[in-house]
C-alpha cells in the first residue's frame, strides 16, 4: 500500500494541526511545529508536517478545504501522477514560506519582499485560469473550468484565501505568537486586540513558566 493510499488509514500530524490561524493560508502557514532563525540566520523549521502529498491531502481533509469526493479524488490522482505530486508538494512548501514572508513582514511593519509576491502570484495566476463562472439554482458562483482534477487545487485555495486576506481583511489584526519555540501567525479576533498566543494553554502556559523560573 502506498504512502498516498494509507493517508485515511493512517493519522498524521498534518490531520492534527491546532487551526487557531482564523484563516486557512494561516493554517497553511502553520504546518510547521515552529520557526526559529538559526546560528547563521537562517530559517530553522522545527516538526515538519508536510513531508509528502499525502500529507497535504491529510492536511486539506483536517481544515475542510473540499468536500470527500474531491478529496478521494486527489488521492487518486496522485497515486497515478506520484512525480507530480512530488513537484506539487515542494511547489505547496515553497508557497507556504512566502506566506510566512509576506505574514510576517506585515506583522513587523517592514516592507514585504517582492519573492515572495511573485510566488504568491504564480498560484493565483494558475486558480483564475483553472475558474471560471458558471450558473446555479441559485445564482452564480466560481467554478472549476476543467473537468478533471488537478493536485494543485489545495493550493489554489491556500492562494485564494491569501489574496482574499491581503485584499480585503483587516491585516492589522494579523499577529505572531509570542511564544520563544513557535512563531505561528493568527488573525487576532479579540474586541481590544489582546490576544498574543497562538494558545494561551500551549505556548501561553509555557512562557508563564519561563517568566516564573527567570523571576526565581
Amino acid at each position: 500500500m502506498s504512502r498516498i493510499e494509507t493517508a485515511r488509514s493512517k493519522v498524521r500530524p498534518a490531520a492534527t494541526v491546532n487551526l487557531i490561524g482564523g484563516r486557512l493560508c494561516l493554517d497553511f502557514v502553520n504546518t510547521v511545529g515552529a520557526r526559529r532563525i538559526g546560528p547563521s540566520r537562517e530559517m530553522v523549521i522545527r516538526d515538519e508536517k508536510l513531508n509528502d502529498y499525502a500529507d497535504v491531502i491529510a492536511w486539506a481533509r483536517h481544515v475542510g478545504a473540499f468536500r470527500e469526493s474531491k478529496i478521494r479524488a486527489l488521492v487518486k490522482q496522485a497515486l497515478l501522477q506520484p512525480r507530480k505530486a512530488g513537484r506539487v508538494l515542494r511547489k505547496g512548501l515553497r508557497l507556504r514560506e512566502a506566506l510566512y514572508g509576506i505574514f510576517k513582514a506585515i506583522v513587523a511593519g517592514r516592507k514585504t519582499r517582492q519573492a515572495d509576491l511573485v510566488v504568491l502570484n504564480e498560484i493565483l495566476e494558475a486558480a483564475r485560469r483553472a475558474c471560471q463562472i458558471g450558473a446555479t439554482g441559485n445564482g452564480f458562483e466560481w467554478q472549476w473550468r476543467q473537468s478533471g482534477v488537478s493536485l494543485e487545487q489545495v493550493l489554489w485555495k491556500v492562494g485564494e484565501s491569501a489574496g482574499e486576506l491581503l485584499t480585503m481583511g483587516d491585516l492589522s489584526r494579523l499577529r505572531q505568537c509570542g511564544g520563544g519555540d513557535c512563531g505561528w501567525i493568527f488573525e487576532d479576533a479579540t474586541r481590544n486586540r489582546s490576544r498574543h498566543w497562538c494558545d494561551t494553554r500551549d505556548c501561553g502556559n509555557r512562557e508563564r513558566v519561563r517568566r516564573f523560573r527567570r523571576s526565581r
